[in-house]
């Protein structure tokens, strides 16, 4: 009848992505070192990829909110993995970079991210897997 939708659940891509998500996120959680979230992962994998940035840039380029990225950059400070100070070219600006035991922990996490990455990405062909990282970036 024209009440029923044909509507199937499992077949939405908001639904597919979010339990794809969940998978990623049991496999990222069971192996990630240093009881790292995804979010500080993030966070201080761009740092070790781009080097020393303001927190808003940071919080731009891992695609956080400014209270949310604030509340990452706290809790990395607080463990001893970044330090923030006044940014050299407008001091109303926070600068966060690693330190050396942040860096040696990204250095880490980021080499077990691959392999996470490998584990979330193996029921796929390796044609697939390509194909499935350019769909993302051309939704992301």
């Amino acid at each position: 009848t024209r009440d029923r939708l044909d509507y199937r659940l499992d077949e939405q891509i908001g639904f597919l992505l979010r339990v794809a998500m969940q998978r990623h996120t049991a496999i990222f959680m069971s192996r990630i070192i240093a009881g790292l979230t995804q979010t500080q992962f993030a966070a201080i994998a761009k740092l070790h990829e781009v080097g020393p940035c303001s927190q808003n840039h940071l919080g731009r380029l891992i695609f956080l909110d400014a209270a949310t990225t604030k509340g990452v950059v706290d809790r990395l400070r607080a463990r001893g993995l970044i330090t923030v100070g006044p940014d050299a070219t407008d001091r109303r600006r926070r600068a966060i970079g690693l330190t050396e035991r942040g860096r040696k922990i990204a250095q880490r996490a980021v080499k077990v991210a691959l392999e996470i990455t490998e584990q979330t990405l193996a029921p796929l062909s390796a044609t697939e897997q390509r194909s499935v990282i350019r769909l993302l970036k051309k939704l992301a």
